[in-house]
């Protein structure tokens, strides 16, 4: 891979890093317990809206987590190599899932084995 390929993957995976970090505190859209929130629908509605809110915010923790080795690899010349096989992963695969750490052939042997 040369240096501009890596450049414009790690300007990829710093967008996206911006992009979960400055997302809506979580904090913000939980409702505090106990709290009257309008009649028993609204406060089902809430309390459902809450618990996807807690959801989105564990991926993106995960996400995030994903994207910061991502950028270690990048550091440590391991990068565009998939971890299972030590083959390069294609280009495709790192346009789209630029934090990615296996091929797309050992990633669907992995998620056939799930």
């Amino acid at each position: 891979m040369n240096k501009s390929d890596l450049l414009r993957y790690k300007n990829l995976l710093l967008s996206k890093r911006q992009e979960l970090s400055t997302g809506k505190s979580l904090v913000d859209s939980i409702p505090t317990a106990g709290e009257p929130r309008g009649d028993p629908v609204d406060m089902a509605a809430s309390e459902t809206d809450a618990a996807m809110q807690i959801r989105l915010q564990q991926t993106d923790g995960k996400l995030l987590r994903a994207i910061e080795d991502a950028l270690m690899r990048m550091q440590h010349e391991k990068y565009g190599i998939c971890e299972e096989c030590g083959q390069p992963i294609s280009q495709v695969r790192l346009e789209a899932v630029p934090w990615t750490r296996r091929c797309r052939d050992c990633k669907e042997r992995q998620d056939s084995r799930s």
